[in-house]
């Protein structure tokens, strides 16, 4: 993780809001399916966060380019960050555990490695990277290994749809990173929302029985979780990062989603956390350091160079 001294305690926050927020959204994501189609739900996510966005947008006088660069990004972020994506997410995730839904989508790091790799001549694959995120998905394989079910006449399909939408958002994530950088992430997230509500939306009108829903507070909550939260507020945070971290390093995140998903089981429903999901969740923040490690070895030559 590369930043200056003055950013990295807003660096540290925003990475650990971004892993706390999306660790619950498997679960949100999972009340409201109960009575609102996939696609209608994730549009109106979507339709509610740009309007948000792009309302902040307007009042901050944000400018929105519109170079070449800017639209790949935009085109991008609406089809492979949003529609297709979360039209895959939220329709996998009817067939199986928000659980498994959360492990098979951490994945998403060797996707972002692989696509950095190929495309991003600076943000090379170190040692320390592979075996950090080698660690992490080990120490998720740990932590749901008594829980895992592989077995539904859909629960193939559902996998097979999150995981597609990991190596999406992982291809994404580098076009941002690569095109992006002068882009507000405000404007970024705004355009991109928009494109993806629309998206959703008309899929939902072509595909869904969208009479069929079923308002109930639970459902509406949902929505509006996931869109304040889960949407503004964490990406917004993410492409911030993303304009100051390494991008393997930020797609980290998602190894610490699902560990954040198991301890809100603790808290809110009660559940018992023993030394099989503790023993998980060191492996996962070990996979974390290790994979930082490059940086972290290098500033501390840095300090004692310094001090010498």
């Amino acid at each position: 993780m590369r930043a200056a001294g003055s950013d990295r305690l807003k660096i540290i926050l925003a990475f650990l809001a971004v892993s706390t927020i999306w660790g619950s959204t498997w679960l949100a994501i999972k009340l409201g399916l109960q009575t609102v189609p996939p696609f209608l739900a994730a549009g109106l996510r979507f339709v509610l966060a740009s309007s948000i966005l792009l309302l902040i947008v307007r009042l901050r006088g944000v400018v929105i380019p519109m170079t070449r660069d800017a639209r790949i990004v935009y085109a991008t972020m609406g089809l492979l960050s949003f529609t297709i994506p979360f039209a895959l997410v939220y329709w996998g995730t009817q067939f199986i555990p928000s659980a498994l839904g959360s492990i098979l989508f951490a994945a998403y790091p060797f996707w972002v490695a692989l696509f950095a790799y190929l495309l991003l001549p600076n943000e090379r694959m170190s040692a320390y990277k592979a075996a950090g995120i080698a660690i992490g998905f080990i120490g998720l394989i740990v932590v749901f290994s008594r829980d895992l079910e592989w077995t539904g006449s859909s629960s193939l399909p559902g996998m097979i749809a999150v995981m597609t939408s990991a190596a999406l958002q992982g291809f994404s994530l580098i076009v941002v990173k690569k095109y992006g950088q002068p882009i507000s992430p405000f404007a970024m997230n705004g355009i991109g929302m928009a494109i993806g509500a629309v998206g959703l939306t008309t899929l939902a009108l072509l595909f869904e029985p969208v009479g069929s829903a079923i308002w109930t507070s639970q459902a509406v909550l949902s929505i509006v979780y996931l869109a304040l939260f889960g949407s503004v507020v964490t990406f917004v945070s993410y492409y911030w990062l993303l304009k100051r971290t390494d991008a393997v390093f930020l797609s980290l995140t998602s190894f610490i989603n699902p560990i954040i998903a198991v301890f809100l089981g603790v808290l809110l429903m009660g559940e018992h956390l023993g030394p099989t999901v503790l023993t998980g969740a060191g492996l996962v923040l070990l996979g974390i350091a290790v994979a930082n490690g490059e940086a972290l070895l290098a500033r501390i030559r840095g300090a004692g160079e310094e001090r010498g």
